[in-house]
């Protein structure tokens, strides 16, 4: 595989990068131009939209005018987030194959734009059980890496609060997922802070947070880990439910994101925001978290 690490980090050596999830409305190049006015250094972004199962190939123009903006803009496009519609473990065989066919689709989008990373929530068993779903997922992920051998993009399961029949809740899961799997080199995960908070993982406290990180290096191994969303939680420690907040605003607080984002083991990670608020929300929150990753 490509080694995307130089692509995105050349020019955040000392310091974590810091981005937000940008709108594509109007066009993907927007979610560019829109991550250079709130003042992003990364960006993610849905490369088509979310609540729809088929979309338009990308066209060739629309694919040079997204790479003009990262080159004008300098604001690199580091992941993409797949459509809320997938799930690899449902019983439906509709749903099950419209999913198969959307997450190789997105592999795909991602390798036209050269963007590294595809996040992925693992999926809902909605009933059938943990086992059975985890499975399928990672029996479905082992047949999409055969298919994309020869695609770059690396996908990324990102961590759940464990709401609903939702997979991926426990460090455990995720493991078993990837080793299931067998891809390797072609999977790793995405750390969302409020979904792990609410999950069970605290990270209020330099102690608390050095519990969980180990953990997770422990199970799933802290190479693994490739992108982090900076979110706060409106719900408490291990409610599982799934609620995101500002920075500071919610159950983890300042504190927590200070902390991370001044881990050493950190540092090469973007940190991407997900809060509530919209473009003005962002803005405010970024210059926050750069705050934080300033402070001596």
């Amino acid at each position: 595989m490509r080694d995307f690490s130089k692509f995105i980090f050349f020019q955040f050596e000392n310091c974590p990068p810091l981005g937000a999830h940008t709108s594509i409305a109007g066009g993907l190049l927007n979610a560019i131009y829109s991550g250079e006015k709130i003042g992003c250094d990364v960006v993610q972004l849905f490369s088509k939209s979310q609540i729809q199962w088929k979309s338009k190939p990308l066209a060739e123009e629309e694919v040079a005018r997204f790479k003009q903006a990262v080159r004008e803009t300098k604001v690199l496009p580091v992941v993409v987030h797949d459509s809320y519609l997938i799930n690899l473990a449902s019983a439906d065989t509709i749903i099950f194959q419209k999913s198969f066919t959307a997450v190789i689709d997105e592999l795909q989008r991602c390798e036209l734009l050269e963007i590294p990373y595809l996040v992925m929530h693992p999926g809902a068993h909605l009933g059938r059980g943990e086992k059975e779903g985890m499975n399928q997922i990672a029996d479905s992920l082992n047949k999409i890496f055969k298919q994309m051998e020869r695609n770059k993009t690396m996908l990324l399961l990102e961590t759940t609060a464990g709401q609903g029949s939702h997979l991926g809740y426990t460090f455990e899961q995720l493991k078993y997922i990837i080793d299931r799997s067998g891809g390797n080199e072609k999977i790793g995960v995405c750390l969302d802070t409020a979904h792990i908070f609410a999950a069970g993982y605290d990270l209020r406290t330099q102690k608390s947070w050095e519990i969980s990180k180990k953990q997770f290096d422990k199970i799933i191994g802290l190479q693994k880990l490739k992108i982090i969303h900076a979110n706060d939680s409106k719900k408490d420690l291990g409610s599982r439910i799934d609620r995101h907040d500002r920075i500071g605003k919610g159950r983890i607080g300042l504190k927590g994101f200070s902390i991370l984002i001044k881990d050493p083991d950190l540092q090469k990670i973007p940190f991407i925001l997900e809060i509530p608020g919209g473009e003005k929300a962002y803005k405010e929150d970024l210059r926050l978290l750069k705050r934080l990753r300033n402070q001596s």
